[in-house]
């Protein structure tokens, strides 16, 4: 007979204990993406959040850098099982982007160029813990980090935060997104260390 029932993973650290399970801490800033690094400009960068009703908004990089922006630092936990503490960032929140945009939606779709993308319940981008980077450690975000911009979902796995996005979709169902479609989890909590689907 098992002591432990299957699934458990214990108690999630208490707090002033960044390191999720399975992980090593890292201060470098690995470099990993599933295609080659797409060059976009900001002239000609936008971001449009479509709704489950096809309503489009849309910002361009001027109306985009214009909103109020803010300056998060936190940590990263990425799939492959390294941490970054303390990075720091500027955005816009997901908050701010959304908070005019009427829908029923449960789910979000996350497009980007090249071509990825990647799925999260919409609750995970909201109440201030997303947000459409676009600096980074002081400077514009590097290309190879997903700039001009990339999304910033810090409490999952650094795949969901999608690098070089150019839109969000609102769904009303689910869909997986590129990694997800590969087996990956659809949610990715590092805590629970949900890598694959089935953990």
């Amino acid at each position: 007979m098992a002591i432990v029932s299957r699934g458990f993973h214990g108690r999630r650290p208490t707090a002033g204990h960044r390191l999720p399970p399975g992980q090593y801490e890292t201060h470098d800033f690995p470099v990993l993406s599933a295609g080659p690094t797409p060059r976009v400009p900001r002239d000609e960068w936008t971001f449009t959040v479509t709704t489950e009703t096809g309503a489009r908004h849309t910002w361009d990089w001027a109306r985009f850098t214009a909103l109020p922006t803010q300056e998060p630092t936190v940590d990263l936990h990425c799939v492959t099982k390294w941490s970054k503490f303390g990075t720091h960032w500027s955005g816009v929140s997901l908050d701010e982007l959304l908070a005019d945009v009427a829908t029923a939606a449960d789910f979000a779709l996350v497009h980007c160029y090249g071509g990825y993308t990647t799925n999260l319940p919409l609750a995970d981008l909201l109440d201030g813990r997303a947000w459409i980077a676009h600096g980074y450690d002081g400077g514009d975000l590097p290309a190879e980090h997903g700039g001009p911009a990339r999304l910033l979902v810090p409490h999952l796995y650094l795949w969901k935060s999608a690098k070089w996005v150019r839109g969000i979709e609102l769904r009303t169902e689910d869909e997986p997104g590129f990694w997800e479609s590969a087996g990956y989890h659809d949610y990715g909590d590092p805590w629970r260390e949900q890598r694959y689907q089935g953990d």
